[in-house]
């Protein structure tokens, strides 16, 4: 399976299009499930495993991947199903989150599948707050389910949401009153981690759901005769989200004369030189890998202290 991505590296252009690929896979069951290819950096048959004592049930055991050790992770008793009984037949999906390599085990691996962003909808509203979705979309007329991985690892290895004394002391605050910073993220667990952490820093946060809902939002704001480099100090969004991903959303705001000066901030589980790259090539200001309270903080201090 190591061959179906073999060309990963061919399609960066998606990226900046609004464009993703996905990887489909299964778990128990016939549903279908998709990651992006873009965290994917290999798939294996479910290679040997050797159990960590007082670990988490949901981590089947570690295991030595070219040259490094890694927690292999069960997908299907990560999102509150039954764990996976065959292993030796399952695949372990070797993926990069948060500057972190770890396998996540399944069922079987499909294909990989190119689409846009606008295809990608919310999860339905009736689905409950305990639910493991981030989005989901059709492939063929079947339903696929995008999971949220960050609320996974937080409930695996739970980070810190608590800022160092010593930046809240630092972070300026500004005789008009609170700060205000615009989030946008479609993982609520990752909306929760950064809301607390700038809360730390006396800020003031709104939070939207994706990209095309925080560029109408910014629209408007515009549309009223605001600035929203005025009414927000800066913009921190994550990159992958329905409707239009941070990418697009950056584009769009650096496109509009009314928003253009707007402070942006790449917030993303998407490690890795090739997103610092396209930083430089859609006008973002910056990029942080999550999560890491202190410096997802550190570059907030650095930012309100610039804008005065």
């Amino acid at each position: 399976m190591a061959g179906i991505l073999d060309s990963v590296n061919q399609r960066t252009q998606l990226v900046g299009q609004n464009r993703l690929e996905l990887l489909l896979f299964r778990l128990e069951g016939n549903q279908l499930y998709g990651i992006n290819v873009f965290k994917v950096k290999e798939v294996l048959q479910c290679p040997r495993l050797s159990v960590m004592p007082r670990s988490s049930p949901v981590v089947r055991g570690v295991a030595s991947i070219r040259g490094g050790t890694l927690p292999i992770l069960d997908l299907s008793m990560a999102t509150g199903k039954p764990p996976l009984s065959d292993l030796k037949n399952s695949f372990a999906i070797i993926t990069e989150y948060n500057n972190k390599v770890l396998g996540f085990l399944v069922r079987g691996v499909e294909r990989i599948v190119n689409m846009n962003w606008e295809e990608i909808q919310a999860p339905p509203r009736g689905a409950g707050r305990e639910h493991y979705l981030t989005a989901v979309t059709r492939v063929d007329g079947q339903l696929v389910e995008i999971l949220d991985v960050e609320k996974v690892l937080a409930e695996v290895a739970p980070v810190s949401e608590k800022v160092s004394e010593k930046l809240v002391e630092q972070a300026p605050q500004p005789a008009s009153g609170p700060a205000r910073v615009l989030i946008v993220d479609d993982s609520a667990v990752a909306r929760k981690q950064v809301i607390r952490c700038l809360e730390h820093l006396g800020i003031e946060v709104t939070a939207l759901n994706d990209g095309r809902q925080a560029l109408n939002f910014l629209r408007q704001l515009a549309d009223e005769g605001k600035r929203p480099a005025d009414e927000f100090r800066m913009l921190i969004s994550d990159i992958e989200m329905p409707e239009m991903d941070g990418y697009t959303l950056t584009t769009e705001i650096r496109q509009d004369p009314r928003m253009q000066d707007m402070h942006i901030l790449l917030h993303t589980s998407l490690s890795g030189v090739f997103n610092q790259a396209m930083v430089k090539r859609v006008g973002a200001d910056d990029f942080l890998a999550k999560f890491q309270a202190d410096e997802l903080a550190g570059r907030v201090v650095d930012r309100l202290r610039k804008a005065g």
